[in-house]
């Protein structure tokens, strides 16, 4: 098949990618105006609305930004941390979801990139990452608590010992594990965890950060790993039991 012949949506993702791939090594800067649609359209071979279908590609990646105006276009954006950040926890939501992906097997991932965070927290924690910790605690210990809600404390506990890494690369590979990982695995064991149990875990993870002890916070991140596992074992052992017990099983 000839490539002006090849179907507009495989030709728009070839442009875009090619595209991508200029911004990534380097042939086109933060600031520099992409050829025109025009010029896109006669440098590929295709029509400009498939031109245009590349783009919006780029842009919903924030890879560039549009400029209306005599001297618009559009220009390859300043991609910052901060911008991706939804992007990774959506992409890590996805992927988990549709790769059905085992529960021990994120769970490992999880702790494993969160235990990498724990040296450098330790030493770098502030009083502002340690304020945060303490108030979700103080929030997860309360028994009127939802359950929604304690997931969400949940996630802002360990964003905050991620964040106080001070460390942007690890914070955005992170986001997918705690923002996207957490609530997954919180839908899965919510209805036995003990959530005293896991707020005296928090703690410990809180003290050890608070105390700039390395090892004590790797401790307590792993036995927060382990019970979280054992849960996730119990809830599908007495799913797999009700379902094994229903008539015609």
């Amino acid at each position: 098949m000839s490539p002006a012949s090849t179907p507009k949506t495989d030709r728009s993702t070839e442009i875009a990618s090619a595209l991508r791939d200029a911004i990534v090594t380097g042939r086109l800067l933060v600031g520099d105006r992409l050829p025109s649609e025009a010029e896109l359209a006669e440098q590929y071979g295709v029509s400009r609305p498939t031109v245009r279908e590349a783009l919006k590609r780029l842009a919903a990646q924030s890879l560039i930004r549009t400029q209306r105006g005599a001297t618009g276009g559009a220009f390859v954006n300043h991609l910052s941390y901060e911008a991706a950040h939804g992007q990774q926890i959506t992409t890590s939501t996805l992927l988990l979801s549709m790769n059905a992906i085992a529960f021990e097997t994120a769970c490992e991932a999880r702790f494993a990139m969160e235990r990498a965070c724990a040296p450098l927290a330790c030493a770098r924690r502030e009083a502002a990452h340690l304020a945060t910790m303490r108030a979700e605690l103080a929030n997860q210990s309360d028994a009127r608590l939802s359950d929604e809600a304690f997931c969400a404390s949940d996630v802002a506990f360990h964003r905050a010992l991620v964040d106080a890494a001070a460390n942007p690369v690890l914070s955005y590979q992170l986001a997918g594990a705690v923002e996207a990982m957490q609530p997954l695995m919180n839908m899965i064991t919510f209805t036995a965890r003990d959530r005293a149990r896991i707020v005296a875990l928090h703690a410990a993870v809180a003290d050890a950060l608070e105390a700039q002890d390395a090892a004590a916070c790797d401790a307590a991140l792993t036995a927060l790993e382990r019970y979280t596992i054992d849960l996730a074992g119990a809830v599908m052992a007495r799913r797999a039991a009700k379902a094994a017990a229903r008539p015609g099983s």
